[in-house]
């Protein structure tokens, strides 16, 4: 057998090898979803037996009172809190994100890297730390248990890591376009929407992607900061553990329910953040 057989066979092995070791990872990681899944079609009875009773009659009583049909507390206004912050937080960090790390890549202003550092040394301070002041801000504000505290808390937190993550896509849009644009007349709100918007596009829509999930699962400050006018669904999800017990079945259905926002995004968006992760990674 030539060597060059050998080689092709070598590589055939250790390619097969790693698709197994990724098939075996996904599924440990699907495990849990799936375990989750089809704990929220059974019964409050069958759900708390141990080992599980993966042959139990299926229900819909845990959507049921998820959605307030025995008479509990509707999750819609938790859903639509969430909603408006993480759709609106992702689109405000876009808009200030975009022209930040055009300014750090395309056209990078002096000792860039120190205000890249800048911005990720805001990440080190521990979120607990912060909770105070915050507080007493939005109090002494009168803007506790208000929904656009959210936004602008989100805002905040995120913008950091969108930046981070933009620089490195919009370093990859070839210069030679924007100043074309820029000798036909262009300025730089049409250079950055019309030119480095599309061409970032896969970039752009990755760190969409990630602040909204950020946003959406955020707990602490949602559950310190609002009370029942603005409610997030992850506050409301922790209402069901209560001092009577857990009731497993509805957790899982509204733990099921609530990160379906994200399984679709995630899903809509798989191809652009497969390009937008992969930006960069070969110079």
């Amino acid at each position: 057998m030539s060597s060059t057989a050998v080689r092709t066979r070598g590589r055939f092995r250790g390619g097969a090898g790693l698709g197994l070791v990724a098939w075996l990872a996904g599924i440990v990681f699907f495990l849990p979803i799936a375990w989750m899944a089809l704990t929220s079609f059974h019964s409050e009875t069958d759900a708390a037996t141990n080992p599980p009773s993966w042959g139990a009659a299926l229900t819909l009583d845990g959507y049921r009172e998820f959605f307030g049909a025995d008479g509990g507390a509707s999750p819609w206004p938790a859903l639509i809190n969430s909603t408006v912050a993480s759709v609106t937080s992702t689109l405000l960090v876009l808009l200030l994100a975009l022209p930040a790390a055009y300014a750090l890549s395309i056209r990078p202003v002096k000792r860039w890297t120190d205000v890249l550092f800048f911005f990720l040394s805001t990440k080190m301070l521990p979120v607990v730390a912060g909770l105070l002041p915050i507080y007493l801000f939005a109090k002494n504000a009168g803007m506790l248990d208000n929904v656009w505290l959210l936004v602008i808390l989100y805002t905040s937190m995120n913008l950091p890591i969108a930046v981070w993550m933009m620089q490195s896509f919009l370093a990859e849009v070839p210069v030679a376009v924007i100043e074309a644009a820029q000798i036909d007349g262009a300025r730089l709100p049409t250079v950055l929407a019309r030119v480095v918007a599309p061409i970032a596009l896969p970039g752009i829509a990755a760190t969409a992607l990630i602040c909204f999930i950020f946003s959406w699962n955020e707990l602490l400050f949602a559950r310190v900061l609002t009370g029942v006018v603005a409610e997030t669904a992850p506050v409301f999800l922790t209402g069901f553990i209560t001092s009577q017990g857990l009731f497993l079945a509805k957790v899982c259905a509204a733990s099921l329910v609530i990160s379906l926002p994200v399984l679709a995004a995630g899903f809509a968006a798989q191809d652009k953040l497969v390009q937008g992760l992969s930006l960069g990674a070969v110079k």
